[in-house]
């Protein structure tokens, strides 16, 4: 009898044709055959698309191809994704990581361990401790902190790192988080955490929520968030957090 897989792993990816570690990636699917990897192709204009293809054709049945006509941000790739397997496939449990695995399929695979009794959603946490190695430039790490703090306190949780990369669901409740679109393509991390206050109310949200420090996080130096972004992602938290407060505040409107 074939056995259902347990986990798909989102991995959106743009222009990632010298960055895709490849090896890493077919060494992963070598050893845990209940992972599939769905790749979405964001649009790349490099040859993005014909190194994912190659490795489709190395591990046919475990990696899936989802490829955008048009470059749409992470946001909206991630969701893609998200959806194609929700509407395709049947497992247990769903997330999204980062193309360039400053996080570990390893230890992504680790974290849905934790998705047990009444947590549906678990995350990674870039939490600098003893026990831990979490590489990343100080300055880039500071900066970092205030946004986090910040968002910390829009979204009224004790959270210390919604921006992570790394995201385990199961089935049932991305199915609800993932169906419309995000109003940020950098911040829609903040907007799940709204959506799980919308969707159980802010005390029973908490308890569904599990945040777990990662043991590993290796900067790669290749982000696709541009600098600048620093100067504007102000706006989207604002607009997000005019959005839904307003929804929070008429629980009768269930319209994410």
């Amino acid at each position: 009898m074939l056995e259902i897989p347990t986990t798909y792993i989102v991995i959106p990816c743009y222009n990632e044709e010298k960055g895709l570690l490849s090896k890493e990636y077919s060494r992963f699917l070598d050893t845990i055959p209940e992972a599939i990897i769905c790749f979405v192709n964001d649009g790349s204009t490099d040859k993005t698309l014909q190194e994912l293809t190659l490795l489709q054709e190395k591990h046919s049945g475990q990696v899936h191809i989802v490829s955008l006509l048009k470059n749409s941000g992470k946001a909206e790739a991630v969701r893609t994704g998200i959806n194609y397997c929700n509407q395709n496939f049947n497992y247990q449990f769903i997330g999204y990581l980062d193309a360039d695995l400053a996080t570990s399929l390893e230890e992504f695979m680790e974290l849905k361990a934790y998705l047990r009794e009444e947590v549906v959603f678990c995350f990674g946490s870039r939490i600098r401790k003893i026990g831990s190695t979490i590489e990343r430039e100080n300055s880039r790490f500071l900066i970092g902190r205030v946004i986090a703090t910040f968002i910390s306190q829009v979204l009224d949780l004790k959270v210390y790192d919604t921006q992570c990369g790394c995201k385990v669901f199961t089935k049932d409740v991305s199915k609800l988080l993932f169906e419309k679109e995000f109003l940020s393509k950098w911040l829609f991390d903040v907007e799940l955490f709204f959506r799980m206050m919308l969707i159980y109310g802010k005390e029973k949200a908490i308890q569904k929520m599990y945040e777990v420090p990662l043991k590993l996080w290796i900067e790669k130096g290749n982000s696709k968030v541009k600098a600048t972004y620093f100067f504007t992602l102000w706006t989207d938290l604002y607009q997000i957090n005019k959005k839904y407060k307003r929804l929070l505040h008429n629980p009768s409107n269930q319209n994410l």
